[in-house]
């Protein structure tokens, strides 16, 4: 099966429509699927619902989405880097359903290994529980998650073989792997793609099994927030 496509857009064609539910891989502006998200906002698909750990920034990654209202509801656990989703979901013009972190890893990696549902203590006595059933185990309370099942994943790797193997760089691997594996249809974007055969069997973090097409590009890797200190004089 055909896996290398020569770029994002010719990726996604055939697999976005309105509607769907995307898995996006990445935490803050770290390991995002950025060239992907931007061959969605060219696309003009609408009424998406996007499940992943943020949105971005304004004005980039899965903030773009925001600002050109292509997404209807958000899947996620952290909002405070992106004014304009504050704003959307304060002012009713953005579904929200918080997921605290390790939950909503969880959700990604129960759906992609078919299990329907998990118990957690995570969120128990807070809103997160309401409207959830509650179950006891050895005297204490747990409440039931949803494993969760994407239309489309869509990921950001360091190097990929031919075969659709993946190797992440360091914290870059974050939500990708859960959030590839979630995905009825995968699609990796990497730094560089090298011959089937050449990774090392015992370094690969995502199987070819799980990515249905991959793509290579240059990658912009914006930093998020950048601290710095006065350089210190004699």
């Amino acid at each position: 099966m055909k896996k290398i496509y020569g770029s994002a857009e010719a990726a996604l064609e055939g697999v976005l429509q309105d509607g769907i539910l995307i898995a996006a891989g990445g935490f803050g502006l770290c390991g995002i699927p950025e060239l992907l998200i931007g061959a969605i906002h060219k696309s003009g698909v609408k009424d998406l619902t996007i499940a992943s750990n943020n949105c971005g920034v304004d004005g980039f990654g899965l903030g773009i989405l925001l600002d050109s209202r292509q997404i209807r509801k958000m899947i996620s656990s952290y909002v405070g880097e992106n004014a304009e989703f504050m704003r959307q979901y304060l002012s009713g013009e953005l579904e929200l359903e918080f997921n605290p972190q390790g939950t909503l890893a969880e959700r990604m990696r129960a759906g992609g290994a078919g299990i329907p549902g998990f118990y957690t203590k995570t969120g128990v006595g807070t809103v997160i529980a309401e409207g959830k059933e509650h179950k006891d185990f050895d005297g204490e309370t747990y409440i039931l998650e949803r494993g969760l099942v994407a239309d489309l994943a869509i990921v950001k790797g360091w190097k990929a073989d031919e075969s659709g193997n993946v190797v992440f760089r360091k914290t870059a691997r974050n939500f990708n792997v859960p959030a590839a594996k979630c995905g009825r249809v995968c699609i990796v974007e990497v730094e560089e793609i090298v011959p089937t055969g050449s990774l090392d069997p015992d370094a690969i973090h995502l199987p070819g099994i799980y990515v249905h097409r991959l793509i290579q590009g240059a990658h912009e890797k914006r930093i998020e927030q950048r601290t710095t200190r006065k350089k210190e004089t004699a």
